[in-house]
């Protein structure tokens, strides 16, 4: 057996057992993080090898030229290497309604594009992309967000028929997982007529995380020059990125569940919207199912992604209408406090809303 097939069967092992490798050597993958649990999509396929890649129809010219051989097969798994990062990071791109993570939409599809990429993407058993909202600017125009979600197709989708027309569609559901902000251009897909782009994810524990060692590392260097001004006797002001704001963002998640004395019966802010929501609900059993959907109000110590949940849950799908729509101003926040911040303003506004005679 020659070396390229031993590469290839050493290859094939390595990805069936979920392994992470480079060239020079083969590591076992790092625990997965908090945002790869929580994402149920179908895994990518890494790697589609063709037989004309592994061909042994001429051993002796292969072991004459050994050395090239083995940098045409290396330059060949660089390449598909490569195109799986490509193809995870290019998203198709709807542009349908701003969705925040663990939200479920239910729709009946008859646009012709959208079919196309429905059936598509559940053939190459990736059922996902990526929906974004829309935004009204000061001048009244109207633009696609570049921040949005990936979108899972529950299940397999059922033809449906459109009862004004008689055309068929599919009806599916979508489930919204990863955060995701478009980076460069959006273009034409050459797979259809959607549109794709390149994004990248965003995980609300990593973004904290960068939050606060970028604080860190600018009241360092603020305190230095706090010193340097004071050295020479002058007063500096400091302007640098505020170090406590991810722990006031915290502590502000923990009002959201913490029992309020402004409150009736002691209740906190989320079971006040839950008992109001209730005796507003459009329908018998709306919220009890919201809540089902959302699972368990995250943890206050991972402030961002309790500021999601409570979004996702006064904004809910379909709309209530007891509450300011605040989906975008959350996808959009730069930090966990200003996250935090509009999720209070938001679920205290629409308590004070049903709360009115």
């Amino acid at each position: 057996m020659n070396q390229r097939v031993l590469q290839f069967l050493l290859l094939t092992a390595c990805a069936s057992l979920g392994w992470s490798f480079s060239l020079s050597r083969i590591n076992k993958s790092s625990a997965p993080s908090a945002l790869r649990d929580f994402n149920t999509h179908q895994p990518t396929k890494l790697f589609s090898f063709a037989f004309d890649d592994f061909s042994d129809a001429n051993n002796d010219e292969e072991e004459d030229n050994g050395e090239d051989s083995d940098y045409s097969f290396m330059a060949s798994l660089r390449q598909r290497m490569n195109q799986a990062t490509e193809r995870d990071t290019l998203l198709p791109l709807i542009v349908l309604d701003t969705m925040l993570p663990r939200q479920v939409l239910k729709l009946q599809v008859y646009n012709p594009t959208f079919l196309d990429l429905i059936r598509l993407r559940v053939a190459d058993e990736t059922p996902t992309f990526g929906l974004l909202g829309m935004a009204r600017l000061a001048t009244g125009e109207h633009v696609h967000l570049k921040y949005g979600v990936e979108v899972h197709i529950e299940g397999k989708p059922e033809v449906c028929v459109n009862a004004k027309d008689g055309k068929s569609g599919l009806k599916i559901e979508l489930v919204a997982k990863r955060r995701f902000r478009i980076e460069g251009d959006v273009s034409q897909s050459p797979m259809g007529g959607w549109t794709e782009a390149t994004v990248e994810f965003l995980e609300s524990s990593k973004q904290e995380a960068d939050e606060e060692n970028e604080n860190l590392s600018s009241s360092s260097s603020s305190s230095k020059s706090s010193l340097s001004s004071s050295d020479s006797g002058t007063t500096a002001t400091a302007t640098s990125t505020d170090r406590l704001s991810l722990a006031r963002a915290m502590s502000r998640a923990r009002i959201l569940t913490n029992p309020n004395a402004n409150v009736k019966n002691n209740a906190s802010l989320v079971e006040r919207w839950i008992e109001l929501a209730k005796e507003n609900e459009r329908e018998p059993g709306q919220i009890d199912t919201l809540l089902e959907q959302l699972g368990k109000i995250p943890s206050a110590d991972t402030p961002s992604e309790r500021a999601f949940w409570v979004g996702a849950l006064i904004n809910p799908i379909p709309a209530m209408g007891v509450a300011t729509e605040i989906r975008p101003a959350l996808l959009t926040a730069r930090t966990a406090e200003e996250r935090v911040q509009i999720a209070l303003n938001g679920i205290l506004s629409s308590i004070q809303n049903m709360s009115e005679p």
